[in-house]
């Protein structure tokens, strides 16, 4: 689905890469999550992968189309949907059904195709119900979720959440994960950017920047069982993991593979 080459980015204004010499294949159907602390350049990778940026050097490749090669940017954006941090930024409409109507309209869609699209992503997000209600009467998350659905009527077969639930409060940033749970069990490709270390234990796969670079790559099991480097790149470990992590470290035998409350309380009740 996504394939980087060697791929830099350098604002003008910086001396130093935000993006630092990054190879990485994305996997049509794939759940990958991206974490790292605040500046170490996920956000630009984000915007790396749909033409928003252009390499500064290096090759970012959608389904082979080469972001550096302008004829086939729309293309690019159409495969490659994003959903960003703050919900009011994104939305244009007064009525939520017109909202998610925006984009295949702007694609030159049919309207009787737009109106399937539409009652279809409000059903995919569960937000059927507020079709002709006005959005900023709706809470953070539920704003969240009519972002998504204006993306997914346009028919992405990727879609990047840049930290889409950094703004909202617990209960927003449940429905909107209970939604990119649905669309992953659906096979929706999807990248996931966050600074909330809990979020990534669900992935297929987690990425770890630091100073630019990717510099740890595997599945969650494998990537949390790593706590003191973690610790190394200023990353936050989720309290589950850092108990078992402790509690290991005095002895008690706990596998290495514990990543949710549940499955540490299974391990612990035999031994008391």
């Amino acid at each position: 689905m996504i394939r980087l080459d060697n791929v830099s980015f350098t604002y003008d204004e910086d001396e130093f890469p935000a993006v630092d010499d990054v190879s990485l294949t994305i996997e049509e159907g794939s759940f990958v999550v991206l974490i790292g602390h605040n500046g170490s350049g996920k956000s630009t990778l984000a915007k790396l992968l749909n033409a928003l940026l252009i390499p500064t050097e290096g090759d970012v490749w959608v389904e082979e189309m080469n972001t550096k090669n302008e004829e086939y940017t729309w293309d690019i954006r159409k495969n490659v949907g994003m959903v960003f941090q703050n919900p009011d930024n994104q939305l244009v409409a007064t009525v939520v059904e017109e909202e998610v109507a925006f984009g295949p309209e702007n694609l030159g869609i049919d309207p009787a195709e737009i109106e399937l699209r539409v009652t279809d992503a409000l059903e995919q997000v569960g937000m059927s119900e507020y079709r002709h209600r006005p959005p900023h009467m709706l809470s953070g998350g539920q704003k969240q979720r009519i972002a998504i659905a204006g993306v997914l009527a346009m028919q992405p077969n990727m879609i990047v959440f840049d930290e889409s639930t950094a703004m909202l409060d617990p209960q927003g940033r449940n429905e909107v994960l209970e939604a990119i749970e649905n669309l992953k069990e659906k096979g929706m490709t999807i990248l996931l950017i966050t600074h909330f270390m809990e979020e990534a234990t669900v992935a297929d796969r987690v990425l770890v920047m630091d100073k630019g670079k990717v510099v740890m790559d595997a599945p969650p099991v494998e990537i949390f069982s790593r706590v003191e480097e973690l610790r190394e790149y200023q990353m936050e470990i989720p309290q589950v993991i850092e108990l078992a992590h402790e509690l290991r470290e005095q002895g008690i035998s706990l596998s290495e593979d514990i990543l949710e409350r549940e499955e540490l309380v299974e391990e612990l009740c035999p031994l008391l």
